[in-house]
């Protein structure tokens, strides 16, 4: 599912759109935790094609996606990022938006949308 669908089935709101280029790439895999240790254990294999949904709006959790390769971060329950982790994620090269669906009702949309979870091997 192209990124600007997934936006768009979860009426989400940009924060941070460094790349329109990247709007147009495919993911397969969503991992949805506020554990960014969850996360850093979880998402192996999946990196490039993996989104990151998560209620965690501080530095760790952009820390978390710069290591796991991860381009596109949706925040959850209507979360909005201080003016340092904004501008942080701008440095970072980011594609942050915000919804106002729960994380199990954001889970549960990109599911019936055909995204999977993060395959654990």
């Amino acid at each position: 599912m192209k990124a600007k669908d997934i936006v768009k089935v979860l009426e989400a709101e940009p924060l941070n759109i460094w790349s329109e280029k990247l709007l147009e790439k495919d993911y397969e895999y969503a991992f949805a935790s506020d554990l960014m240790s969850d996360a850093l254990a979880m998402i192996s294999n999946n990196e490039g094609k993996t989104i990151l949904l998560t209620g965690l709006c501080n530095a760790q959790s952009l820390r978390t996606a710069e290591m796991l390769d991860l381009e596109l971060i949706i925040y959850v329950r209507g979360k909005m990022l201080d003016i340092e982790i904004l501008d942080l994620a701008k440095e970072m090269g980011f594609n942050i938006f915000t919804t106002h669906y729960t994380l199990f009702e954001a889970c549960g949309i990109l599911y019936q949308n055909h995204i999977k979870g993060v395959n654990v091997e």
